[in-house]
């Protein structure tokens, strides 16, 4: 890996939403209830304890994929999917998201260092939308991506990353990339996709343990501090 100085800036940013530079309260949860309950799960059932296990382990990685896995053939878990995208439009349609304390105002200050900053999700482009819009982000951000923007693969697989830095050409090298991201499978992209950074924030779905077991190279309070460790990361 090349050294990161001056000569090798890390001018491609590549930032998670949900829990990492957006405070949804939890909104993922309930979006799930409503959709497993559209599926004949029943609420309080050994059933629904058990998948809503698995919803909070598998946080960050793609929906389709977590459904797929929870219910079976395509047709019901594109079934949730769907419920589960309109439940959280509702919800983020309702007020009830905010940024990150502070994130708005990190995303501005590496783009007015020259970086490049993409936002990245593991919603579906309509859940995406609906998200910038009801934060006025629509154009804080130089481009943003959901799985269905890199071929369908969401995290932990790298192509988000990837497609990142071959849509931006913001960088020579994928080495140049700064990842953050608060969930274990935001660490696995990261890596997987050789960025030189990968940041865990603790505003989050997991802890200081499962961000560092999972690759991070930093842990960080919150996305606010990202500005100052990258130019440290430089100096």
């Amino acid at each position: 890996m090349k050294k990161l100085t001056s000569q090798n800036p890390l001018n491609l940013i590549v930032l998670d939403m949900a829990g990492t530079t957006v405070a949804d309260g939890g909104l993922v949860e309930q979006a799930f209830a409503a959709a497993a309950q559209r599926l004949g799960v029943e609420p309080g059932s050994a059933d629904h304890a058990g998948k809503l296990d698995y919803v909070r382990a598998t946080m960050g990685e793609s929906k389709i994929s977590v459904f797929r896995h929870l219910f079976g053939d395509e047709d019901r878990a594109q079934q949730a999917n769907t419920a589960f995208e309109e439940a959280y439009g509702e919800l983020v349609d309702g007020g009830l998201i905010a940024p990150v304390p502070g994130a708005r105002e990190a995303i501005e200050e590496l783009k007015a260092t020259g970086r490049t900053v993409v936002l990245t999700t593991g919603f579906a482009r309509v859940t995406q939308d609906a998200i910038l819009a009801a934060l006025g982000w629509q154009d804080l951000a130089d481009l943003t991506l959901c799985p269905a923007d890199a071929g369908g693969r969401g995290r932990p697989h790298p192509d988000m990353v990837l497609a990142a830095f071959l849509r931006t050409g913001a960088v020579d090298g994928v080495q140049q990339t700064v990842v953050a991201g608060d969930t274990s499978y935001d660490m696995l992209s990261g890596i997987r996709s050789g960025a030189g950074i990968v940041a865990g924030v603790l505003t989050g779905a997991h802890d200081k343990d499962q961000l560092t077991r999972n690759g991070a190279t930093h842990v960080l309070r919150s996305v606010a501090g990202l500005p100052d460790l990258v130019a440290r990361a430089e100096a």
